[in-house]
């Protein structure tokens, strides 16, 4: 039997955060690989987020995901060990030692490659309008745009947020100039094979205020929010003609098993996760 002290200690640091599914997530992916750990949810206050964090690591923890609202400060905590992918993207959601030093990694755009995959709507040669500038969409651009996509457009409510997220990607990879673009929402264009919707929008009961002729014949419109029902995005995009709806389900399994990978060396299954997580929002 194994004894609570061989038990490494992982959690999900957040404000809020007990609405998180991250403690089913990796209670799953150990039992299938074998690994002995404990995974927790930490409510860090908006301005203790810092001291969270090296109380964890301090205590003998091995990994800790971050969530809303401590991406960027994550990023900042880690800016000495940053993977490419969190460089490029400005925020944090995964955190371990190595070294006694702090590393970071960014793993929301593998998430949402792997369910776009498993969509059957890989983005190498599609063309895609991504909805939103903040957090959510840092994590993405740079996984779209190496996964191969045709061009990628960044629309915001506010364009300069848009165009700010772009430079801040040439500032990288200047080579992405003539396949990355940015507006504001009128400026959205089309068609579109893929639109995701990286706003919050889905929290509430508004969607993106966005024109019409978005989606391509086959087009799939995909919410990083998720739900039980529709999200008001997928209700909206079905009116506007897109072929295929799909929440954020898959995006948050993907992610957390690219996080699990990065502390244990193992990939995990996720088909099987992401249908039990699926039955329990039903």
């Amino acid at each position: 039997m194994t004894s609570p002290t061989s038990f490494k200690r992982y959690g999900v640091v957040g404000h809020p955060i007990e609405h998180s599914r991250s403690p089913f997530i990796h209670a799953e992916f150990a039992r299938q690989t074998g690994i002995a750990l404990r995974y927790e949810k930490i409510l860090a206050p908006l301005d203790g987020f810092e001291g969270v964090v090296e109380r964890f690591f301090a205590g003998g923890g091995a990994g800790l995901n971050v969530t809303v609202p401590f991406k960027e400060e994550a990023w900042r905590l880690a800016r000495q060990d940053l993977s490419p992918r969190a460089r490029m993207a400005g925020a944090v959601n995964t955190l371990w030692m190595h070294e006694g030093r702090l590393h970071g990694c960014n793993t929301d755009g593998i998430g949402l490659l792997r369910d776009l995959e498993r969509l059957g709507y890989a983005p190498a040669g599609k063309r895609i309008l991504l909805v939103g500038a903040g957090g959510a969409a840092k994590g993405v651009v740079f996984p779209l745009m190496e996964a191969g996509c045709a061009m990628l457009r960044i629309v915001n409510r506010t364009s300069e947020r848009a165009r700010d997220l772009r430079a801040q990607m040439l500032g990288h990879m200047p080579e992405l100039e003539p396949r990355l673009h940015a507006g504001g929402l009128d400026d959205a264009g089309g068609p579109w094979d893929i639109v995701v919707n990286a706003t919050s929008s889905s929290l509430g009961s508004t969607p993106p205020q966005l024109p019409a002729g978005l989606y391509a014949p086959q087009a799939l419109a995909y919410d990083m929010v998720y739900g039980a029902e529709p999200t008001p995005f997928m209700r909206q995009a079905e009116a506007m003609g897109a072929a295929r709806t799909a929440d954020g389900l898959g995006m948050l399994v993907g992610q957390a098993a690219a996080s699990f990978a990065i502390w244990h060396g193992v990939m995990p299954e996720m088909e099987s996760v992401l249908r039990q997580l699926r039955q329990s929002l039903a």
